[in-house]
């Protein structure tokens, strides 16, 4: 009775079925792929031609696997635009156009030139060809994505020029076209640029205002995660309207949301694990599933998939050869261009299917005259497959050792980095998480401690159950950013005492302080916090205050003091700035004397951020600030014990200040590590135990200690 209620002819159609093969190719796939050594979306890519309909025919290549496989290529495409780094991205904006020119301009040569002599083709059937090798398709980003190499500059540029290359092509096809149905003329040119134009701005300025809005608004994890599918498809539909094929509307979409989703964020790792698990190996399942092995069979389909594979692969090496040329890249760094511009797919199927669509006449049979025959449609396929498998083995291949390397320069150091949080208020949690998540080095072996007192002084108790139910919520936030949080619960004489207590027992090295949003800081707190966590421990001091969530943030304003950097505790808080600025990619604005923004400017040369250094001499003129202070900043205040070398006599005004003219805004104090004598001379800043961790390597304490011996 089961078995007839199942659909079992060829191909199944039961839907119950169908996704259970495709989850059954996701899990099985990446275990076969690594005994036999491919590249798993290669991998993917074989197991749709086998299920598919020219293979065994298990699956249709149905709406569902379209519609499916859509979805994974805009995925692709968005996750491009998202991860890339802006300010890089912006820096190497002049070798994105010289690799996206190269790009373009070689293959549409050489593919014209093979089109008319070799395959014999019309002058605009020529063109359109040349400009299916043109494009490429970031197929093979998961894979550099995966090996952590996303930073590498030739990463960077190659992700940047394929917004020109596909433009570019795909501006070809519009033309093409639209002379085929005869609408080339003034007005054709002023809508493309118009429309073009239009929706580029939308996606670039309306966008982040849109996004920054309803994060402020919504917290929800699921509506967060369905808005920005949402942000993909409605960029990729502008773009559709605009003339231009979706992945474009897609890849804008991504740098559009690129600061508001920090590396570190549970959103990010939300985006990644979807997108990787699902829609992914969907676009790449339904990529094999177009792939005909009976074409194999035909000479001249044979002769088309040779010369477009052959064309298609030499235009992009020579592109990426060229590019290495040009700025000095290694040959790791050519191939990795070269596999990451070399598989075609995209932009390639949009313009092969709309060529084979556009009939020019009949022929004498009655058969049409199509502008692609069904030759050039069929040694497409074969050339996807082709460039496809070039291009992952590459890619794999140059990532892989691109990844070794870049671990061979990191010193193996033990990071002791240990943040603890004293959670009590469950609106707060979030985002005390969310900043320590941020703060973090990269390579923290310990994770975060979320901590919890049971207070006995003045009789007041609170159970443990309420206790034990919010550390549990603080531990489910965590493993959100694939963080682990371990969690305390302590029953002390106060708070105070307990958290000193556990500072000293489990080596904590930083201590993240939250106030509730409703409640500003007062002088009595810091009193309280000075005189007991503050004189009992010396470690890195974090008073948070969160208005808005940290990822709707535009800039960081840094306020330091006058000597700061002659305190032991300088490389360990600068260091978090800098990891600030690494996980969201925003502005940092230092503001301190001139002799500290020098040091600060020291650092910034050998690992640059987005940065702002602006002169500010003394905490009595801390309200001159206010005027430089906008919406959705957060001010970063660093304070200082009393009789410490940093202290000044305006920093007691702080509590006031910030709630009486601040109130609107974030704002995180930070105490540093600060030595017991006002001497400074005595400080050995060279100590390699004072060097903090910025991403996988002390670079900014070794770079602090190098400045320090020049002078």
């Amino acid at each position: 009775m089961l078995l007839n209620a199942i659909q079992l002819t060829l191909p199944f159609q039961d839907p119950v079925v169908k996704f259970l093969i495709i989850l059954l190719i996701i899990l099985i796939i990446p275990i076969l792929s690594d005994k036999m050594k491919i590249p798993h979306l290669l991998g993917m890519i074989i197991a749709g031609v086998v299920i598919g309909p020219y293979g065994f025919n298990l699956l249709a290549r149905d709406s569902s696997i379209i519609l499916s496989g859509t979805a994974g290529l805009l995925y692709i495409m968005f996750l491009a635009g998202l991860e890339i780094d802006m300010n890089d991205f912006k820096k190497n904006m002049g070798k994105s156009t010289a690799l996206g020119l190269y790009g373009f301009l070689i293959p549409m040569i050489l593919g014209t030139l093979a089109g008319l002599y070799i395959l014999n083709l019309r002058l605009d059937s020529s063109v359109l060809l040349a400009s299916m090798f043109a494009s490429h398709t970031l197929i093979t980003y998961p894979i550099v994505s995966k090996l952590g190499i996303t930073k590498n500059t030739a990463v960077n540029i190659t992700v940047g020029s394929t917004l020109i290359t596909n433009i570019l092509a795909l501006l070809v096809l519009a033309v093409i076209v639209g002379m085929s149905s005869g609408e080339i003329n003034q007005f054709f040119w002023i809508k493309l640029s118009l429309s073009f134009l239009a929706f580029t701005l939308i996606i670039l300025f309306v966008f982040p205002i849109l996004a920054r809005w309803f994060f402020k608004q919504f917290s929800d994890n699921v509506s967060q995660y369905i808005f920005v599918l949402v942000i993909v498809f409605l960029g990729a539909v502008l773009s559709m309207l605009a003339g231009i094929e979706a992945i474009i509307g897609a890849f804008m979409g991504g740098l559009a949301l690129n600061k508001l989703i920090p590396r570190t964020s549970a959103l990010m790792n939300r985006v990644d694990f979807v997108g990787n698990a699902i829609f992914i190996p969907f676009f790449l399942i339904g990529v094999g599933m177009l792939i005909d092995y009976r074409a194999f069979s035909n000479p001249n389909t044979l002769l088309v998939a040779l010369v477009m594979s052959v064309i298609a692969t030499f235009g992009k090496f020579a592109a990426a050869w060229l590019t290495q040329k040009s700025f000095r890249f290694t040959k790791n760094e050519r191939t990795i261009i070269f596999g990451l511009s070399n598989a075609q797919a995209a932009a390639t199927l949009a313009a092969v299917l709309i060529g084979y669509n556009i009939i020019l006449g009949q022929n004498a049979d009655g058969s049409p005259i199509r502008l692609l025959n069904d030759d050039i449609l069929n040694g497409t396929i074969i050339m996807i497959l082709v460039t496809c498998t070039i291009a992952s083995f590459a890619t794999q291949r140059s990532a892989q050792r691109i990844s070794i390397l870049e671990q061979k320069d990191i010193q193996p150091v033990e990071n002791t980095e240990r943040i603890l949080i004293p959670v009590s208020n469950p609106k707060s949690l979030d985002e005390l998480i969310n900043i320590s998540t941020i703060i973090k080095s990269k390579n923290n072996q310990h994770g975060l401690y979320a901590l919890n007192i049971i207070s006995t002084e003045n009789e007041v108790i609170e159970t443990e159950k309420k206790s034990l139910k919010l550390l549990e919520q603080a531990k489910i936030v965590a493993s959100a950013t694939d963080i682990e949080m371990k969690t305390l619960l302590r029953y002390d004489f106060n708070l105070i005492s307990g958290v000193t207590n556990v500072i000293k027992e489990h080596n904590i090295t930083d201590l993240v302080i939250g106030l509730h949003e409703g409640k500003g800081i007062s002088d009595t707190f810091l009193g309280k916090l000075t005189k007991g966590i503050l004189a009992k421990t010396n470690i890195t001091t974090y008073i948070y205050k969160s208005v808005q969530p940290i990822s709707t943030i535009r800039r960081h304003l840094v306020i330091i003091p006058k000597d700061a950097e002659y305190e032991p505790g300088f490389s360990f808080w600068i260091s978090k700035v800098w990891n600030i600025a690494l996980n969201t990619g925003n502005q940092i604005v230092f503001y301190s004397t001139t002799s500290t923004l020098e040091i600060i400017r020291d650092i910034h040369k050998n690992h640059p951020i987005p940065a702002e250094f602006k002169k500010f001499d003394s905490f009595d003129k801390f309200l001159n600030l206010s005027q430089e202070v906008f919406d959705n900043d957060n001010i970063i205040i660093l304070m200082s014990r009393k009789d410490q070398i940093s202290y000044q006599q305006g920093m007691n005004k702080i509590p006031t200040h910030l709630n009486e003219h601040f109130y609107k805004h974030n704002f995180l104090l930070v105490y540093p590590i600060q030595s017991a004598s006002a001497d400074h001379e005595t400080i050995d800043l060279t100590n390699p135990s004072l060097l903090e961790t910025v991403e996988q390597i002390d670079v900014i304490g070794k770079t602090i200690a190098g400045i320090f011996r020049k002078k």
